[in-house]
């Protein structure tokens, strides 16, 4: 797979207060951004973004600054993005999460 595919999401750990980063899966839907997350709430990347939304990410080579936020499942936005995951890499389960440039 190519860089292009992955996105770097930076979150701030709600209990150590440093920085994490990884890399993962995502689609652009409408000027945002979009990841799924295997483990629900349960990821300790969701766990940071609900407890801090505050956040920094870089997807095809350009920087940003914003905040996360889980999609709730009865948004419509949530099954757009799946559909748009299930296109791009062939899976679509899991918490749909929001990233918002600033």
């Amino acid at each position: 797979m190519s860089e292009a595919q992955f996105l770097y999401l930076c979150t701030t750990g709600w209990k150590s207060g440093r920085r994490h980063r990884i890399e993962i899966w995502f689609v652009e839907h409408d000027n945002r951004y979009y990841v799924m997350s295997e483990e629900s709430e349960h990821a300790h990347w969701v766990q940071n973004i609900i407890h801090n939304s505050k956040i920094s990410f870089s997807a095809g080579g350009e920087a940003f600054a914003g905040s996360g936020r889980v999609v709730e499942s009865k948004d419509p936005a949530a099954a757009k993005v799946k559909k748009l995951m299930k296109a791009k890499y062939g899976w679509d389960r899991g918490l749909v999460v929001e990233l918002m440039p600033e």
